[in-house]
């Protein structure tokens, strides 16, 4: 009896299912490959073979982002001119200069034992759906409609481009060269925050420090911006009329690259309630549509990894196996220089080395141009690497010298051998073939072990910091890189946890200081992390979704007290009581952390204006915020000979400037100040083409505005700018004692189409900071699975 209502309650809930499943015959698979696609979006994708998986990952994924794969393949390639004019041409010159020109053998073999084949397989399933759509462009994403175009094939190239990664310093080493130019090395270390060691960053007495002010990295520059398209992109029958208003309400504010980060800690099973490790990580980025990471489950002989990457890459670059889980931040690794060389008068070809002149190594490359005739360019090389300017007048030549161009400097592909490690000691090994980006690895496994690895191919500089340019005649060469195993690293401390968020966490006995960088981010969030683990003995599945989206402002603390001695008056000294009780957490909806977020971000402009010297503005973008909040907390010399007096008059300008610009954005009515409205810290995710198409089709491309809270200095980060530009759109937690017991987010959703379910379904309850749950096991996985797509070999 009892067997006959359990059956009666299966076929009930399962005829109650909404669930479709569909078969698709396809030339290159082997074996039949089954997709079960869960409620959330992810797929779980179980194959009989290596091969069969990642050509189902790459189909999968093409399936779900297809016009992101064409927009990443035309960058990958230096294509993106043929289809938007001659606007791009630089973009694609760039993308052809800085391409991997080394063995391609070599080079995917380095990610994985058979990463040749697994990188091969990957892009026949992205090109097997390609081949799919093609034949029925009825399928192909609006994207395509509006553009007028068609995707292309993928090779392994595509994937193994370095245009989007995290890649290095250039522009910070140029903009900090021109600093010293004009300022002198000493005030120039006086408003950068370096640390922990004191660079050298002199110039070297022969280079003509005037010369350093001409675009010398802009084609380094130009294939590293995003794509942006334009009212005459779209065919016109799409096309918004009224697009050049539009086009003139972007997102302002500043680029900090420093508040672009991550958290990630890992914790012992002597520190949680249910006595397993857990990992936490949540990778700070752009906030996009679609969303930068890509979630998976990969199932085959060896193989049972789920977690997220990017989409355009195989494998998982963050999430756990049987074993245990993993996750990264980004490790500060300096792995560019600048080079400057003296050309030859009588053959601008050659450049000094040494005692003698060397021939530049030349590359012919033909760029499409949509409208135009395509254009033959000769791309330069020296033995440091690609030319960026070439100065006829002066008979200078520029070069970037890139770590990320030797065998393995893909972003995120070493994860290959990441996804298959057993041990803390196999996850390590793995850890030393990944050379791009610099990051702080972290393991947490089922035995009860917690690590952290620091990664990236490392330069040895022994005669200078890489902070500033140098001649390129040989005096100052690398020694070589330095192996990943003598970076930083740490198993099983004694404090039972391990916690990094991008500031600088190199143990001060550490002895390599010749391979490391001297720059940072912001220490505040990486404190409040810490703050949080150490306060408690026991912690749950449910402080650490809260510490990720923790709104705990640190520099709110340390500058509301030094606020609250001000005398102010007049809706100044109305706001500033505000502050009196407040708990200092950026919440939506709280009228006291509009007031500190605005004067926030006014001490930070007023600080520039007040401390980078004139000469130096437009070179120096910033001043970082650590910087100002010490200059601040402990006035010295750079306020005069009263410093606190100075300090305070300081504090008080800033303050009622700040609060009278909120009135002016928000009106007179302090209770309608609440942070997180529409104009002063939302969320909009919006499609790149949604502000050139009519409305209708604006509707279902762009999301929000939704409410968000916290700011780039608390571990919920969202960035500096009113309408959140950079944060975690993806986060995960995992339990090593129960791998159904993972929760996650990934905004807006799984899918780049429009038209997807699957487009949107997680945007909200990531603005709310909800989270979903990661099914590992495939009974789990069966509960909530709504499409199961089987691939079938073609006959």
């Amino acid at each position: 009896m009892r067997i006959i209502i359990c059956l009666c309650i299966s076929l009930l809930l399962f005829s109650c299912k909404t669930e479709t499943q569909n078969s698709i015959n396809l030339a290159g698979l082997h074996s039949t490959v089954e997709i079960k696609r869960d409620q959330w979006g992810i797929n779980h994708i179980y194959a009989e073979n290596e091969h069969d998986l990642f050509f189902s990952q790459g189909y999968a994924a093409a399936r779900d982002r297809l016009f992101q794969f064409e927009i990443w393949r035309r960058q990958a390639t230096g294509t993106v001119a043929e289809i938007l004019g001659e606007r791009e041409f630089k973009r694609d010159l760039g993308t052809r200069l800085f391409k991997f020109r080394g063995d391609m053998t070599e080079e995917m073999n380095h990610y994985h034992p058979r990463g040749a084949e697994i990188i091969t397989a990957y892009t026949d399933g992205v090109n097997a759906y390609i081949d799919e759509v093609l034949r029925d462009p009825g399928k192909l994403p609006i994207e395509f409609k509006l553009l007028g175009i068609k995707p292309g094939k993928w090779t392994p190239e595509v994937v193994i481009s370095r245009h989007q990664g995290l890649l290095g310093n250039i522009e910070e080493e140029l903009e900090i060269g021109r600093a010293v130019a004009a300022l002198g090395p000493e005030k120039v270390s006086e408003l950068y925050w370096f640390h922990p060691q004191e660079p050298e960053i002199s110039l070297d007495i022969s280079l003509n420090a005037d010369l350093l002010s001409g675009d010398i990295v802009e084609l380094y520059k130009a294939y590293r911006q995003k794509v942006v398209f334009r009212p005459e992109d779209i065919i016109p029958e799409y096309r918004e009329p009224k697009v050049a208003l539009a086009l003139n309400q972007l997102v302002e504010g500043k680029s900090d690259h420093h508040s672009i980060g991550s958290n990630n800690w890992v914790i012992d099973d002597t520190r949680t309630v249910d006595g397993h490790t857990y990992m936490a990580n949540d990778p700070h980025r752009t906030i996009a549509v679609p969303s930068l990471r890509y979630m998976a489950h990969l199932v085959a002989p060896g193989w049972n990894v789920i977690g997220g990457g990017e989409p355009e890459i195989p494998g998982i670059s963050i999430g756990h196996n049987e074993y245990g889980s993993w996750g990264l931040t980004v490790f500060e690794t300096d792995g560019e220089d600048l080079y400057v060389y003296d050309l030859n008068p009588e053959n601008l070809e050659q450049y000094r080395y040494g005692d003698g002149w060397e021939e530049m190594r030349q590359e012919k490359e033909n760029i499409a141009i949509k409208g135009k005739e395509a254009k033959e360019v000769t791309l330069r090389y020296t033995r440091h690497g690609p030319v960026t300017m070439i100065d006829s007048v002066n008979h200078k030549a520029y070069a970037v010298r890139c770590a990320w161009l030797e065998p393995g400097g893909s972003p995120y592909l070493a994860s290959l051998r990441m996804d298959q490690a057993k041990t803390w000691e196999e996850f390590r090994e793995a850890c030393s073939y990944s050379h791009i980006p610099g990051e702080n690895m972290i393991w947490a496994d089922k035995e009860g072990n917690i690590g952290w690895q620091a990664v990236g191919i490392a330069p040895v500089r022994r005669n200078f910091s890489g902070l500033v340019p140098v001649p390129g005649n040989g005096k100052y060469e690398w020694d070589g890189y330095l192996p990943i195993k003598e970076k930083p690293h740490s198993v099983n401390p004694e404090k039972g946890y391990i916690a990094t968020a991008n500031q600088n966490v190199i143990p001060a006995d550490y002895q390599r200081w010749d391979a490391v960088g001297y720059t940072w981010a912001d220490p505040y969030r990486g404190e409040r992390i810490e703050e949080v683990l150490s306060g408690k003995n026991k912690l749950s599945m449910e402080e650490m979704k809260a510490l990720q989206v923790d709104y705990v402002s640190i520099p709110a603390r340390q500058l509301t007290p030094l606020l609250l001695k001000l005398e102010l008056s007049g809706k100044a000294a109305d706001a500033l009581e505000l502050l009196r009780d407040w708990d200092h957490s950026l919440d939506p909806g709280s009228v006291p952390a509009a007031i500190y977020v605005a004067f926030e971000n006014t001490l930070g402009d007023k600080a520039d204006e007040r401390f980078i010297p004139e000469a130096a503005k437009g070179i120096i973008k910033y001043l970082q915020m650590k910087r100002v909040v010490d200059w601040v907390t402990d006035p010295g010399d750079e306020f005069g000979t009263q410093p606190l007096k100075a300090r305070d008059e300081f504090l008080k300008e800033v303050f009622t400037e700040s609060v009278a610009q909120l009135e002016n954005d928000l009106g007179p009515d302090m209770d309608k100040w609440q942070y997180g409205q529409e104009k002063f810290k939302h969320t909009v995710m919006e499609h790149a083409l949604g502000k050139l198409v009519n409305d209708s089709l604006a509707a279902r491309m762009n999301l929000g505005p939704l409410p968000r809270g916290g700011n780039s200095y608390t571990p919920g980060s969202t960035g500096g700018n009113k309408r959140q530009s950079s944060g975690a759109s993806f986060r995960m937690i995992v339990n090593s004692g129960d791998w159904d017991a993972a929760e996650a987010t990934n905004a807006p959703g799984q899918s780049g189409d429009p038209s997807s379910e699957f487009y949107d379904n997680l945007f909200e309850t990531w603005a709310r900071d909800e989270y979903f749950p990661v099914y590992f096991s495939e009974e789990k996985i069966d509960s909530v699975t709504v499409e199961r797509l089987l691939l079938v070999p073609a006959e």
